[in-house]
């Protein structure tokens, strides 16, 4: 039976896209974030300690990161549907699985196959953006994602405490499952193939993955697909740090966690919004380059406030927010302007970017836990991963030189 199909140059509802990409998007986000407040408790639970417990949350990105670089050709070789119905389906499979995990390293394997599968997700969602616009619409479109990818955070860690305290810390993974049977519906329903056979990737699958090497060899793309990983980096520094920092370090219950948590969401998505309104009008990269600055200052703010605990809490919270609003301008345009460079291969190209940020993020976040998991330890990872932000877009790119933003305005 033919795939119900839709024509790359017009949506019939640019809202009902946005819903529904964002909500794809979202998936893999609410998985770790609804399981944030129990991590304490499933520490104790499995007899494990508090960085074992962050590893688990910080393993699902690497497999993410391997998941999107398998399931991204296969979305150019086969289109964006079959590839992610399959990868929902088998996240249903590891959510319940890990409802039953005996101990924290079989925990910690499911996680990884977690993430590997639901990477179909993400990858799927930002090629069918790119199938259908480029440019500056397209880094419009991915800021509105945010608006959807935003409500994980105000809302994941507040059900999830929920749950895990009606219930217990295991039932949040029954309800994950559930959730990605909802998506598998939707998708089945009312998703239509984005990608045409005539254009998509032919010739044997082995070919197809050879694509990679023309993505690997610009440099520029690369670059740019870098930075998501480093923002990200950032993002999980605080996501994996915040409960043990937080609840622990600052006596917070569950209950203020899940309402800052919240905040810091709200800033992310009004942050996204702000920049979908301003690529009308400015080239994405003068956006990126500029947000990405104005965020590496506070990100130096917030560990001088982290060292000399000036204003206390209310001090480190306003600082922090700052830090983590920024995000919301780098990833929509970093995103739109490498995508752009390669829309013969827009699967193949969002793997990348999507593998890059999740194995980026992997990598990094964890080290909170390994430099103590303090407040300290959680600004000094986010400061560094902004560090490294900078250097990539200043060196690899000609952003920061005389004219340079109008040549990569221009791909």
């Amino acid at each position: 039976m033919p795939e119900p199909s839709v024509t790359p140059t017009r949506a019939r509802s640019p809202y009902r896209w946005v819903l529904m990409l964002g909500a794809l998007a979202a998936l893999p986000a609410f998985t770790v974030d609804m399981y944030l407040p129990s991590l304490p408790e499933v520490a104790a639970d499995l007899d494990s300690t508090p960085s074992f417990a962050q590893l688990s949350v910080s393993v699902m990105l690497v497999g993410g990161a391997a998941g999107q670089l398998v399931i991204g050709p296969l979305s150019d070789r086969y289109g964006r549907r079959a590839p992610l119905l399959w990868g929902l389906a088998l996240h249903v499979v590891t959510s319940l699985l890990c409802a039953i995990a005996p101990d924290m390293t079989i925990l910690i394997a499911l996680r990884l196959l977690q993430g590997f599968f639901n990477a179909a997700c993400g990858v799927a969602a930002m090629a069918v953006v790119r199938d259908r616009f480029v440019g500056a619409e397209a880094a419009r479109i991915l800021s509105r994602l945010m608006l959807v990818i935003g409500v994980a955070p105000m809302l994941a860690p507040t059900f999830g405490s929920a749950v895990a305290a009606a219930a217990g810390w295991r039932w949040v993974f029954v309800f994950l499952a559930l959730g990605g049977v909802a998506m598998a519906l939707v998708v089945w329903r009312l998703m239509p193939e984005t990608l045409p056979v005539a254009r998509r990737q032919s010739g044997r699958l082995g070919s197809v993955f050879s694509g990679y090497r023309a993505l690997v060899a610009d440099r520029q793309f690369m670059a740019l697909a870098v930075l998501p990983g480093l923002g990200m980096a950032v993002l999980m520094s605080y996501v994996v740090g915040s409960p043990f920092v937080f609840q622990e370090g600052y006596g917070l219950s569950h209950a203020q966690f899940s309402l800052l948590f919240a905040l810091n969401g709200l800033g992310l998505v009004l942050s996204a919004q702000v920049n979908a309104a301003l690529v009308r009008r400015i080239a994405p990269i003068r956006l990126l380059r500029a947000a990405l600055a104005l965020q590496g200052v506070f990100a130096v703010a917030l560990l001088a406030v982290a060292l000399t605990e000036a204003g206390g809490l209310v001090g480190l919270l306003a600082v922090l927010w700052f830090v983590l609003a920024f995000q919301g301008l780098i990833p929509a345009n970093a995103s739109a302007i490498a995508l752009s460079r390669h829309g013969e291969r827009a699967g193949s190209a969002a793997a990348v970017i999507g593998a890059v940020q999740s194995g980026v993020a992997g990598f990094v976040s964890p080290l909170v836990g390994v430099l103590g998991g303090g407040v300290v330890a959680m600004a000094s990872v986010m400061l560094g991963a902004l560090v490294c932000a900078l250097v990539v877009l200043a060196v690899a790119t000609p952003a920061y030189r005389r004219g340079g933003w109008v040549q990569m305005s221009h791909g």
